[in-house]
């Protein structure tokens, strides 16, 4: 585990000392503004411009944001656009670092950043921003944003603004944003086929200023606006927009109609995640063992033959039709169950069924532990020296 697990257990149950150092107006009006400041430049900041680039900004905005965002002691505003870039090629794949799917929810929400693998920085991932000296400097001193933030807060208010006013809105701000790596890979809708388990979590998307349309996100990554539809409310997009009328940001990118449209043709990484998804739906490994159950040894290599013929004759798939496997009407009826509105829908019934035909294949080809197993002893009796399995 990573060493600052304990001052994160420590800032947590700081927030305790609330009952020491008393609740004030003062305070309590630091944690409000402090929260929705530092939220709107982890998800303006850290995520739209650091990790998206949806919009331009001046050098100087540029380090304004870096530095609001580190003060939520959320580590470098490089290490994070570097994770948040490599989560968005491996999204929900097992190579993604928090994906509820494959590690679990508690693993998605908090438990990734605490592991060692996880503290360095691709800068690569990041060359874009990593040329930039100031931000290389916040890399190095990542808490000294924090910390100044904490003794501001001290200054102004005492104890109470330090215990109530930073620690309070710092630890609500950590788990505010850790939902969008969990909660918002469980919980919600999907409008658009992104490959990967991505929601709109409307409840998430008040708390965290727009962030919680995640699919949308997941669906045109590039844009500043994450509430593609108007009763989608994105306030971080709506301050963006306020500060492109006063020339501090410009180039705000949106989604294109066929996007908002759900028409968008989509990528072909995409299309392959989403059949090897419904493909797993299906059980390959249930399926070979029912064909090796239902035929006779000697049958098996011509149904590995028609298998074959199959995945190298996309146009024969529909027409013959081995046993066990899935027809199309099953296959196209679990995607329309698991899957969103897409036009492309029939594209990831035939590639699933490809994949299937694949797996299905080589299972049938591999040859069963037991008779391996045996196979070895066998051999080494003939040889007088006795099985290992003995």
């Amino acid at each position: 585990m990573y060493p600052q697990v304990l001052p994160f257990l420590l800032v947590h149950a700081g927030c305790v000392a609330a009952f020491w150092s008393g609740i004030t107006w003062q305070a309590t009006a630091i944690c409000v503004v402090l929260y929705w400041l530092r939220m709107f430049a982890i998800g303006a900041g850290y995520h739209r411009y650091f990790s998206h680039r949806a919009y331009s900004t001046s050098r100087v905005f540029q380090f304004i944001l870096a530095f609001l965002a580190q003060s939520s002691a959320q580590k470098s505003v490089l290490w994070w656009a570097a994770k948040h870039r490599h989560h968005h090629l491996h999204s929900d794949s097992e190579l993604d670092v928090h994906s509820p799917r494959h590690k679990g929810f508690v693993h998605s929400h908090v438990g990734w950043i605490f592991y060692r693998q996880h503290d360095a920085t691709d800068l690569v991932k990041v060359s874009d921003f990593a040329s930039y000296p100031e931000l290389m400097w916040l890399h190095k001193f990542e808490v000294l944003p924090a910390v100044m933030i904490a003794g501001l807060c001290f200054l102004i208010a005492g104890w109470p603004g330090l215990v109530v006013g930073f620690l309070w809105s710092t630890v609500v701000l950590y788990h505010a944003t850790f939902c969008i790596n969990s909660l918002a890979h469980v919980h919600g809708r999907k409008r658009y086929v992104t490959g990967d388990d991505s929601r709109n979590n409307w409840l998430l998307a008040l708390v965290t200023m727009g962030e919680g349309w995640h699919n949308n996100h997941h669906a045109y990554q590039s844009s500043a606006r994450q509430g593609f539809r108007w009763w989608e409310i994105d306030v971080t997009y709506y301050v963006l927009v306020g500060l492109s009328w006063l020339g501090i940001v410009w180039d705000l990118k949106r989604p294109p109609e066929p996007v908002l449209r759900n028409e968008q043709r989509l990528g072909s990484r995409i299309l392959s995640r989403t059949a090897e998804q419904l493909a797993r739906r299906f059980n390959p490994e249930h399926i070979a063992q029912a064909i090796k159950s239902s035929v006779h040894e000697t049958e098996l290599s011509s149904v590995r033959d028609a298998l074959l013929l199959l995945q190298q004759r996309a146009d024969l798939r529909w027409n013959l039709h081995p046993p066990h496997m899935p027809t199309r009407d099953q296959l196209l009826a679990a995607a329309q169950e698991m899957f969103a509105k897409t036009r492309f829908l029939d594209d990831i019934v035939e590639r699933a069924y490809g994949v299937l035909i694949e797996s299905v294949g080589s299972l049938l080809i591999s040859p069963p532990r037991l008779a391996v197993a045996n196979s070895k002893s066998q051999a080494s009796m003939n040889s007088g020296h006795p099985s290992s399995n003995g």
